[in-house]
Formats: structure tokens, C-alpha cells, sequence
């Protein structure tokens, strides 16, 4: 059983004090003169020194404290002075962003989001849209919300009036659709138009190759999918509406299609043998 550090300090203090009054009163032969004097039976009983007993005595009530834990200091010093997270406005009214431009951080929603503006999962307010910040009050919205939005023009003004037109994307403006034009108008515009009596079919002048577009030799003119569908308009031809439900149908497309695949593998096959004979 280990004895207290108390009990430990007035236990040295007494074997020091031991030895240095055994060196001082007698002063024993050394070892190797022990040696000489005794017999060898005798060498290994003889007599030991009293400094070397208090040793002996005090060695198994001697105590080697080690550190069980850190400091406090050391455990709290991130925790009591954190780093700042750099809260707060990036950029200011009237400034140029683009799309993804972080405007303001915060915690929690001391802003919103106004017009071409978002918000992220942490209250960030970034941009959605290139143009210039503004920072404003919206009481058609909300009597006590503030707003940060972004505007095309650099004279732009929000909040946008309620009944005005908004712009987006391209600097464009929503406008009303027009009235539908007369069956006239429509057939000089287009020369298949369909109107209130039926379709209208509108002479076209026909045209010169010279006159087309010009191509390169080896590449071929197509004509656009919608003048493709307008002829066949024309002409009266109208394809039978897919049935999912005939699986003939369905058989004979992958017919055709694998067929078409083995074509095209049979040509490259050609081409390859070609260029080996050649070599």
C-alpha cells in the first residue's frame, strides 16, 4: 500500500539525515577492502551501511505522479474564442453580380430574397440573375420584410409595381398576346394557314437553284422539318397515330433496325479489309 505524498516528505527528511550522521561518526571500508579483509563466506554477510538501508528502505514509498489529462486551459481555449464566420453584406446597393454572386450572409432571415434573388439552406442571399443590387422594402409583399433583389438597368427601381411588366432573362419584357390576324394576313405570312372557313393554301413563285443557298460539292440541301410537315399538309398525307399495343408494329421496327446495324458493321468490316489491302 503506497502511503500519502504527505507522509512521504518527513520520511526523506529523516533518511537523509541518517546517512549524512552514519558518514559523518564512521566511515566504513569500501567494498573491494571488504573483500580483502573477509573471508569469502563472510563477504556476503557483511555488515551494509545505514544510508544504504534508509535507500533500500524508502525506495518502495517513493511515488512518480504522471499527468492523467489535459489542462483546462488547453481544452477550452478554441471554444471561448472562436473564428469569425464573416457575416453580413458582400455587396452593396447599386453593385454589378452575376449569376451565383453571394450578396449577404446571415443567420436566420433578417433578409429575404426579392426578384432575381434566391436563398441557400444556411440564409445566404446570392444572386439568380446578372444586374445590380438592391436593397429594398416591399409592404405589397410584406409591411416589415426587407427585401435584396437584383435589376437589369443600373436606373432600375424595385419594388416593381404591381400590374407593371417584369423583365427577365435577355433584358425581354412579358407583353400581351396579340389578337389573331385575319385568314388574309395569315396567308401571305404563310403559305399553308388555316383559318376560319378551313385551310388556305397560297401560291408560292417558284424558285432557282442559283438563287437557294449554296453549299459545298459533296453536301446536300434538306429542307426544314416544318416545310417537310406544311407539304404534306399540302398534299393531304397524314401518318396513322402510333398504338403502343401492336407488337407486330413494335417486331417489325427492331426488325429493321437490327437489320440496318448488321448493314452498317458489314460496310465498316469492308472498309477496314480495304484499307489492309491497300497497305
Amino acid at each position: 500500500m503506497m502511503l500519502q505524498p504527505r507522509l512521504l516528505t518527513p520520511l526523506r527528511a529523516l533518511g537523509n539525515a541518517i546517512a549524512r550522521s552514519a558518514q559523518q561518526t564512521c566511515r566504513l571500508p569500501t567494498l573491494s577492502q571488504q573483500s580483502l579483509l573477509l573471508p569469502r563466506s563472510n563477504i556476503i554477510s557483511a555488515p551494509q551501511t545505514p544510508s544504504i538501508l534508509s535507500t533500500r528502505l524508502l525506495l518502495p514509498l517513493s511515488q512518480v505522479r504522471h499527468a492523467s489529462h489535459a489542462t483546462q486551459g488547453t481544452a477550452n481555449r478554441h471554444s471561448r474564442d472562436p473564428a469569425g464566420k464573416r457575416l453580413g453584406a458582400k455587396r452593396t446597393g447599386g453593385e454589378y453580380v452575376v449569376p451565383g454572386c453571394i450578396i449577404f450572409r446571415q443567420r436566420g432571415t433578417k433578409w429575404f430574397p426579392g426578384e432575381n434573388c434566391a436563398m441557400g439552406r444556411d440564409h445566404t442571399i446570392y444572386a439568380a440573375e446578372a444586374g445590380y443590387v438592391r436593397y429594398y422594402l416591399d409592404p405589397e409583399r410584406h409591411p416589415d420584410r426587407k427585401y435584396i433583389g437584383v435589376v437589369f438597368e443600373k436606373d432600375g427601381k424595385l419594388p416593381t409595381p404591381q400590374n407593371a411588366p417584369s423583365r427577365r432573362k435577355l433584358n425581354r419584357v412579358s407583353v400581351p398576346r396579340l389578337p389573331e390576324s385575319s385568314a388574309e394576313t395569315a396567308a401571305q405570312s404563310d403559305p399553308v394557314a388555316t383559318g376560319e372557313t378551313g385551310t388556305l393554301v397560297a401560291g408560292i413563285e417558284a424558285g432557282t437553284a442559283e438563287a437557294g443557298p449554296q453549299l459545298r460539292p459533296g453536301y446536300m440541301w434538306r429542307e426544314a422539318n416544318w416545310q417537310i410537315g406544311r407539304a404534306g399538309e399540302k398534299a393531304g398525307i397524314t401518318a396513322k397515330t402510333y398504338n403502343r399495343n401492336n407488337r407486330w408494329l413494335a417486331w417489325r421496327k427492331r426488325q429493321a433496325r437490327a437489320d440496318r446495324a448488321a448493314q452498317m458493321k458489314s460496310l465498316k468490316n469492308k472498309k477496314k479489309a480495304s484499307k489492309k489491302a491497300k497497305r
